[in-house]
């Protein structure tokens, strides 16, 4: 892999996301915080499969568990099934309008509320407070702008250097 600018963008993007994970909300809206790591990772996989896969998935979603301070693993493996889910469908969802996007996207991040539920239930947890569940709802409304925003800024990118 070459470290072009779009590479800084990549890295960056996800470094931001790691740093949303810990920026102070409200109590109300820190549960209902969309989970701008998975959304940044599935705009990376649709648009640089080569660059991003199942080991910067590990990667990010241990970083994000060291930085969250959660169960150690936890993010991993919801990251790196998020990140299969996309490796396996990237060539549809793709091609998607936007709209069609946003609700896949919308399917894995309930997806990934799905298998976070399953692990606190079997350490012991408990369920999460119902407002856990308005992150997929967010995360739907948030997926446009964010795709819009980084494709731009690839793109941009990509004309300077190329």
């Amino acid at each position: 892999m070459t470290r072009t600018p779009s590479a800084w963008v990549l890295y960056g993007s996800l470094f931001c996301g790691l740093l949303v994970l810990v920026l102070p909300l409200p109590l109300g809206l820190n549960l209902a915080r969309p989970y701008l790591l998975a959304m940044l990772l599935c705009y990376w996989l649709l648009e640089a499969p080569d660059n991003v896969g199942l080991g910067t998935a590990f990667l990010v979603g241990l970083l994000g568990d060291i930085v969250a301070g959660t169960l150690l693993g936890e993010q991993a493996m919801r990251l790196v099934v998020l990140a299969f889910l996309v490796q396996r469908f990237r060539a549809r969802l793709r091609f998607f309008p936007l709209w069609q996007q946003a609700l896949a996207v919308f399917a894995l991040l309930v997806n990934d509320r799905l298998i976070a539920l399953a692990i606190h239930l079997a350490a012991g947890d408990g369920a999460p407070p119902w407002s856990t569940w308005l992150s997929p709802v967010l995360g739907f409304a948030l997926w446009p702008w964010l795709f819009l925003l980084l494709d731009e800024l690839r793109l941009r990118l990509r004309e300077r250097t190329g």
